[in-house]
């Protein structure tokens, strides 16, 4: 027991330092070149509004498509000059993105644009991807240890095999919908300003991995978000990962159980409506042989 508290509590440590030295990478590899962006998107914008009403169509084409450019790499010329010194690249958006790689979410809003940070990304989701599939099954199994439990606790309370199997899918499904779904929705509705409805789809679409990068926790232009606020939802999606996985293979065992059932139940239909036309046949030849 001690030895498998041990190999829980190194993997853990193992992995938040492995997420940790690799925000620390990211963040050194791209934030330079992103300030760069940044100011050259300033530069373009001032130039713009000093200039708009002189523009030619193919200047204005121009300005079009490098605006286009500079918002699908994260950058938002929108406010003053201060807002350039906001990084996408610092260290808590750095470990944000550390996370969606090794789970394999990967939103496209944030992404590393050099040389250096594309290859180092490459290296980092070859291992990481293998080590967040073992987080993961150890976390999953932790929380089967306590459906275990609790299922032991009602047993010796004198209750029934199936009901007990019942109310711990069910406690397990609603501590989870609570933890994972609900109340970090609510938090996403007062932060990011979202409806509580588009809190939920996001923390949905997120923990299922689809990741289709429309709804983004910390890249609302003007909102002020507190420090590590990306890290900290790192951390919840890392753990409500384990939550949904674990929900999925249930959700799959009662799938194939009931096709099992329903299976069996057409089988013996099956027999029930072939049994008479066998006796029928059974009797005629029964006869024949008489009447020879």
């Amino acid at each position: 027991m001690c030895s498998g508290k041990l190999q829980t509590g190194l993997l853990v440590v193992g992995y938040f330092i492995y997420l940790l030295v690799g925000a620390a990478v990211f963040q050194a590899l791209e934030r330079t070149a992103e300030k760069q962006e940044k100011m050259a998107a300033a530069q373009m914008k001032e130039a713009f509004l000093q200039n708009f009403t002189h523009l030619t169509v193919a200047e204005m084409e121009q300005f079009m498509k490098n605006l286009t450019e500079a918002i699908q790499n994260g950058v938002y010329p929108v406010g003053n000059e201060s807002q350039i010194e906001d990084s996408n690249w610092d260290f808590s958006n750095s470990f944000f993105f550390a996370g969606t790689v090794v789970s394999t979410i990967g939103y496209g809003t944030l992404r590393p644009k050099t040389a250096g940070g594309q290859i180092f990304c490459v290296f980092f989701a070859l291992f990481g991807i293998p080590l967040n599939i073992v987080f993961l099954h150890r976390v999953g199994k932790m929380l089967s240890l306590l459906c275990k439990k609790l299922g032991k606790f009602l047993y010796e309370k004198g209750m029934r095999k199936k009901k007990i199997e019942f109310l711990t899918l069910l406690f397990f499904l609603a501590t989870g919908i609570l933890v994972f779904l609900c109340l970090p929705s609510l938090f996403f509705q007062i932060t990011e300003g979202w409806s509580y409805s588009e809190g939920i789809y996001f923390a949905f679409i997120t923990l299922s991995t689809i990741g289709f990068g429309d709804y983004v926790v910390g890249k609302q232009p003007g909102r002020n978000y507190f420090s590590y606020y990306r890290s900290l939802v790192a951390i919840w999606i890392l753990f409500g990962l384990a939550w949904i996985a674990l929900l999925f293979n249930l959700l799959t065992t009662v799938l194939e159980d009931t096709e099992k059932i329903i299976v069996k139940d057409l089988h013996q239909i099956g027999k029930v409506r072939m049994c008479p036309s066998r006796q029928e046949g059974l009797n005629s030849q029964g006869q024949g042989t008489l009447e020879i």
